[in-house]
């Protein structure tokens, strides 16, 4: 069955038979790829479709989440984790040390369609834990300055530090804050 499949229907079975589902996060390997691009293609139109073209979306997608980019982020240090929701995975996160002190939170999504179960805050708390193991003092990341996950993160101790826009090929940019969160 295709993963798209698997991830609703198993989903939904548990679902309805009012099971307690358990939340859990993982490491992610090289064969969880798939899952990796199928959360980020289901998530990107409901995240960005009303702040960049269809054009652009499609650019994003295909150069952050083609399989080429994905090994290579894992690769090159980039440390991929993964929400599980009772043995669905539904959401991800990717955090990679930046520089001494600081480790940036790359990418941080959940299934629309699965949203407020808590994945997204143990994600963002995996992540933190992550930083603190790898004697990071601050984690940061860009968001895009009309994304409502900017409040998200807000309310998760993240304060905005700079706009910045990044060229990112084809013509496009990312128009973001950039948004620290210092950790003891």
């Amino acid at each position: 069955m295709p993963v798209t499949g698997l991830i609703k229907n198993s989903f939904s079975e548990r679902k309805n038979k009012c099971m307690h589902p358990i939340l859990t996060i993982r490491e992610a390997i090289a064969q969880d790829i798939p899952v990796i691009r199928y959360i980020a293609e289901a998530t990107w139109p409901s995240a960005y479709s009303h702040i960049i073209s269809q054009e652009q979306l499609d650019f994003m997608l295909d150069w952050m989440y083609s399989d080429a980019s994905l090994h290579e982020q894992m690769n090159t240090g980039d440390q991929f984790f993964l929400a599980e929701y009772d043995q669905q995975i539904i959401g991800f996160a990717s955090v990679k040390n930046e520089k001494e002190g600081i480790s940036k939170l790359s990418k941080l999504y959940v299934l629309p369609t699965i949203q407020k179960t808590g994945a997204g805050k143990a994600l963002l708390n995996r992540v933190i834990s992550y930083a603190k193991e790898h004697t990071s003092t601050r984690v940061q990341l860009q968001v895009n300055r009309n994304n409502t996950a900017k409040g998200f993160y807000e309310k998760n101790g993240f304060t905005v530090i700079k706009e910045a826009d990044f060229p990112i090929g084809n013509g496009y940019f990312m128009n973001d804050y950039i948004m620290e969160l210092i950790i003891d």
